[in-house]
């Protein structure tokens, strides 16, 4: 039998007063090692954001698709009250990911 797949939103930042950046993936494991050791070049690579601090699972890529744009359209005030509703240490939530 398949197994189901899941696709995730999530938030990277480089701290509670740094820089947040919004992604995508179908899977959250590797897409967090990959921006940890530099793997992917771009925003994440330049400005040192690696401490996974959110993240949501879909169904389908499309309903990922769209909720990761809505967050993307919001304010850093409302991303951060995002964050602090269900990581208020601003914990990194990868150490509890499996993969």
């Amino acid at each position: 039998m398949r197994q189901a797949r899941v696709y995730y939103i999530y938030i990277l930042a480089s701290g509670p007063d740094g820089t947040l950046y919004t992604g995508m993936t179908n899977n959250l494991s590797r897409r967090v090692f990959e921006h940890r050791e530099g793997l992917l070049d771009g925003f994440t690579k330049k400005y040192g954001v690696k401490r996974l601090v959110y993240y949501e699972e879909f169904p389908t890529a499309a309903d990922a698709i769209h909720r990761e744009k809505r967050i993307k359209k919001y304010s850093r005030a409302w991303k951060i009250n995002l964050i602090l509703a269900q990581n208020p240490q601003w914990l990194d939530l990868a150490e509890g990911l499996n993969g």
